[in-house]
């Protein structure tokens, strides 16, 4: 969520929020999952997408930056496993797409990498870690269409905070955690933090002026 709803785990909301969103729970964050929590959800997310897609034969993961994309990693090994075959699996970088990007400094491109067989005519299952307001994924749906037309998209997240400033819901969710604008939800995992868990705690300072 780099910020916005992936990467630390939060998104902002409002014009002032922004800011808020990039502190970082206090110690006494509890955790809500851990490493063998984490894995037992992405192996149920993976068999309720062959159970949807009747087999995942088109289906693609596209990660998003940064920890949707190790998730989406994740996703496709146990649908490999699941299938026993090679589940097409890449990464979908949004920064250009952002409604905040007027707002802030210009910040680092992340990687966007599409599968050789492309995504037309395919079943996307954007993977990402905490929805939030749904502006991450509304981006998402963006900079999409600027690649292809695939037959269908579909959206797996770890965790679900609630929320919603827009009409979108996860079709595959791991954990559903219901969260008040104070607490902060941040995942954690092994490929850039070096542990797998999700941690729930409380802003270090008040959230300030948020719709």
């Amino acid at each position: 969520m780099d910020t916005y709803d992936n990467q630390d785990g939060r998104e902002p909301q409002g014009p002032h929020a922004a800011q808020d969103a990039r502190q970082e729970p206090r110690s006494d964050a509890r955790p809500v999952l851990e490493g063998p929590d984490i894995a037992r959800v992405l192996t149920r997310i993976a068999h309720e997408i062959v159970e949807r897609a009747k087999g995942a034969d088109d289906v693609v993961l596209l990660g998003i930056p940064t920890r949707g994309v190790f998730l989406g990693r994740r996703l496709a090994a146990k649908l490999e496993q699941i299938t026993d075959r090679k589940i097409p699996v890449g990464s979908l970088d949004i920064t250009m797409y952002r409604d905040d990007l007027r707002m802030h400094p210009p910040r680092a491109l992340a990687r966007t990498e599409i599968p050789g067989d492309g995504i037309d005519g395919k079943l996307v299952v954007l993977v990402d870690d905490v929805l939030f307001s749904g502006r991450t994924i509304r981006a998402a749906l963006d900079a999409l269409n600027d690649i292809g037309r695939p037959r269908a998209v579909q959206l797996a997240v770890l965790v679900d905070r609630g929320h919603r400033e827009l009409p979108i819901r996860a079709d595959y969710v791991g954990k559903n955690l219901p969260t008040s604008l104070r607490e902060t939800v941040k995942v954690q995992l092994a490929e850039e933090d070096g542990r797998d868990t999700v941690l729930l705690g409380v802003r270090q300072t008040a959230p300030g002026a948020q719709h």
